[in-house]
């Protein structure tokens, strides 16, 4: 059995939580230098590796821990902001290397900046997009002057090329709706979602084949997971965010993914166990993208 600090580890076997040979690489990093409104989101990390341990090994038809998952130590987040990402870009290049999955537990929602840039630097010349879920655009070219901010960190990653594919959005700025149509990014926001029922989400025939996910849990509603520094109404349920995941990857192969914006609460702890089971559910989704996949 593998020990507390490991996520879900009080379920894992020995031979699963071996970093040479486990599919799944956990990186925690409790990013928080750019939150504007609720704070705590450094401790998202360790509380969501604590409440990890009361998941059940089957998930949705799916059991992840076969396949092997193994966390790292918490990178240190005291050092200024561009050599965080460096750290984190580091590790996560070094995961893809070396045929894992990264899945980045946050922390603030810049961390994906610096995960996703890793997952880049591995994949070489093929190129990656990203599905964000998220009640934010996050496409600000700054906010309060930062230009690592969390409400930047999308503009960020398209200005280094990738394809972007927003879900559930459902606040957004008129400076963040031009930079959707200047880097060409598709969205299905929260609104559109709900009033049309949508019930699978569809990915632009060129988006590319390999997709990171980041998941912003104030994707969800607020009346779900409450713990998150900017919860906005009219939000996904858990089931629903999770299958608009699994439709979107259909076809596509999962090389990274991270789990941002838990702040955890006294007030609200079940919020953590579902940010929990919201990894686990991604693991799963990622595990079953790469079952008959075979990259060009």
């Amino acid at each position: 059995m593998a020990g507390t600090d490991q996520f879900i580890g009080e379920e894992l076997a020995s031979h699963e939580n071996q970093a040479q040979t486990a599919r799944f690489h956990v990186i925690p990093c409790g990013l928080e230098k750019s939150v504007s409104y609720g704070t705590g989101t450094h401790r998202g990390p360790e509380a969501i590796i604590a409440a990890s341990h009361q998941l059940e090994r089957l998930i949705d038809g799916m059991e992840p821990a076969n396949s092997g998952i193994f966390t790292h130590p918490e990178i240190a987040c005291s050092q200024p902001v561009e050599q965080v990402m460096d750290r984190l870009s580091h590790a996560c290049r070094t995961a893809v290397q070396a045929g894992h999955i990264p899945v980045t537990l946050g922390g603030e929602h810049a961390l994906s900046y610096g995960a996703v840039r890793g997952v880049m630097q591995a994949m070489g010349e093929e190129r990656i997009g990203v599905i964000q879920i998220d009640a934010h655009a996050d496409l600000r070219r700054n906010y309060q002057g930062n230009r690592y901010s969390h409400a930047s960190v999308m503009n960020l990653l398209c200005e280094e090329g990738i394809s972007l594919m927003q879900i559930g959005v459902r606040a957004i700025s008129a400076e963040e709706v031009e930079a959707r149509e200047h880097f060409g990014v598709s969205a299905c926001d929260g609104f559109e979602l709900i009033r049309q029922n949508i019930q699978q989400i569809t990915l632009p025939a060129d988006f590319p084949r390999a997709v990171y996910i980041s998941f912003d849990l104030d994707g969800l509603d607020p009346s779900i997971l409450p713990a998150t520094g900017t919860p906005v109404p009219g939000g996904l349920s858990y089931i629903q965010a999770l299958d608009y995941v699994s439709s979107a990857v259909s076809g596509r192969q999962v090389v990274g993914l991270d789990i941002v914006e838990l702040a955890p609460s006294d007030a609200h702890p079940a919020s953590d166990f579902i940010a929990a089971m919201v990894c686990y559910h991604l693991m799963g989704i990622a595990e079953a993208s790469h079952a008959g996949y075979q990259r060009a």
